[in-house]
């Protein structure tokens, strides 16, 4: 028998932990992102931890920006970046307050408003590809940088919330190097994802891009 996915918002204390416990605990985890056309609900197969500036990798390795302003603040907020001139990307702020740290969500399964996400990602070939991906995670949910500082932990009035759905077993869960990350970065397996689980990206090492002739 399958359980039924615990429907209670993660609690702000959720996050205000250190970023490498955080990561692996949010897989199973189900985000929420109601729009005017109805709810979409993501469970969470796939991310990635960055420990600010500590992390060669991270946003914030070089100390505070307007860019990355929102990593520093309250644990349990979300943190969108726009990347390669296109996509979009959503990450999960965690704790304490002051040194910025974040989870990168890359991948997951849709289990509500699948036929919206679809409107939103029209080049997926079935389901398991709608959010396979951060760029496609955030474009299925309809995340854009007008959400960038929204507060997931908010009981009322907040468009995205991290629900507590059903945590995945240690046994279960895999980790490895991050994706498309150069440098001393690259070293740290705190990519973590669902063991053989579809929806879950490729890994890719980092490829510097090639400038046009």
């Amino acid at each position: 028998m399958i359980a039924t996915p615990d429907r209670t918002p993660l609690p702000r204390k959720f996050f205000d932990r250190p970023v490498l416990e955080v990561a692996p605990d949010l897989l199973g985890r189900i985000v929420v992102r109601d729009t005017p056309d109805g709810p979409i609900a993501l469970r969470l197969t796939e991310v990635e931890a960055y420990d600010g500036e500590n992390d060669p990798g991270s946003h914030a390795y070089r100390g505070r920006t307007a860019r990355n302003e929102v990593m520093f603040g309250e644990p349990g907020h979300v943190y969108v970046y726009f990347t390669y001139g296109m996509w979009f990307c959503m990450n999960l702020v965690c704790g304490p307050e002051g040194r910025a740290s974040g989870v990168l969500l890359r991948a997951g399964e849709i289990t509500e408003g699948a036929e919206l996400a679809r409107t939103r990602r029209l080049s997926a070939r079935n389901d398991k590809e709608l959010a396979k991906g951060p760029a496609r995670l955030a474009t299925a949910l309809g995340v854009d940088r007008a959400f960038n500082g929204t507060d997931a932990c908010a009981t009322t009035d907040t468009p995205i919330r991290v629900l507590t759905g059903t945590s995945v077993p240690s046994g279960q869960v895999s980790s490895g190097p991050r994706t498309g990350v150069s440098g001393e970065g690259a070293v740290h397996p705190w990519r973590y994802w669902v063991t053989d689980d579809p929806t879950v990206s490729p890994y890719r090492a980092h490829a510097p891009r090639r400038r046009r002739s």
